[in-house]
């Protein structure tokens, strides 16, 4: 179930690869309109033509300058997708999760790209959803949909109002609760099980993990640095735990 708040919101997404996988799993939100570069490079893509075929009345073609004009990003390739929607989905309405469900905590992560990053790593990882505090962390906005590469298709993203209050509630469900913080109290990334139900919980890009939030945790990792520089990207740590997950259920 949706969360009622932004139902009415505007989004785009552009680019041959995201607007295919858009066009090819949209199932929720209403297209406003497609706007075309007039003998761009998506125009000749056979893929988005044969998706574009039952939008006509959604199409807009527009000449190479006042597209350009219209929307300057770097990667258009000749395709803008505006749509509205809320992509939001609401974690208490989840009663029943799978036995090997998967789902990653992000706590106040500020930057949409490591988000976008974030989502496109957990949808190729298999996880089930991600859950976002609605105050002080990037939302879902155009970049991180970009980023994504189209992986917000495929994921529940939860946006609450209390992560600890919603650890809690993962928990009565049997998750177990691991955060991502370098501590003493802190095993290394490949010595904890992964397998089961799992909520992954990690921090901000310079704070970390809020304190009741890491108290909230049944386990603390971490991944040893061994270069010169003491810091990991969120979102290649992410990779790096997910894919040790993904080793472990293929085991």
């Amino acid at each position: 179930m949706k969360n009622k708040e932004s139902l009415n919101s505007s989004y785009i997404v552009y680019g041959i690869n995201n607007c295919i996988n858009f066009l090819s799993y949209n199932t929720n939100c209403n297209i406003r309109s497609i706007s075309l570069e007039k003998n761009g490079i998506a125009m000749k893509n056979s893929q988005i033509n044969n998706k574009l075929s039952v939008y006509s009345d959604k199409i807009d073609l527009i000449n190479n300058k006042d597209f350009s004009s219209k929307f300057n990003f770097k990667h258009s390739q000749g395709i803008v997708i505006t749509f509205s929607g809320n992509l939001y989905a609401d974690l208490y309405q989840d009663k029943d999760f799978d036995d090997n469900c998967c789902i990653i905590i992000a706590d106040q992560i500020k930057d949409p790209q490591n988000l976008g990053q974030i989502l496109r790593t957990s949808e190729c990882a298999g996880v089930d959803g991600l859950v976002l505090p609605k105050h002080k962390s990037v939302q879902l906005t155009n970049t991180v949909l970009q980023v994504s590469q189209g992986a917000f298709m495929h994921l529940n993203i939860y946006s609450e109002t209390n992560i600890v209050s919603s650890i809690k509630y993962l928990k009565s469900k049997g998750f177990w609760i691991v955060g991502v913080e370098n501590s003493i109290d802190s095993k290394e990334w490949h010595k904890i099980d992964y397998k089961g139900k799992i909520a992954i919980v990690v921090g901000s890009e310079g704070e970390g993990i809020r304190r009741l939030v890491k108290e909230s945790c049944d386990f603390l990792t971490t991944i040893k640095m061994h270069g010169k520089i003491n810091s990991l990207n969120v979102s290649a740590t992410v990779s790096a735990i997910l894919f040790e997950r993904q080793r472990q259920l293929s085991k």
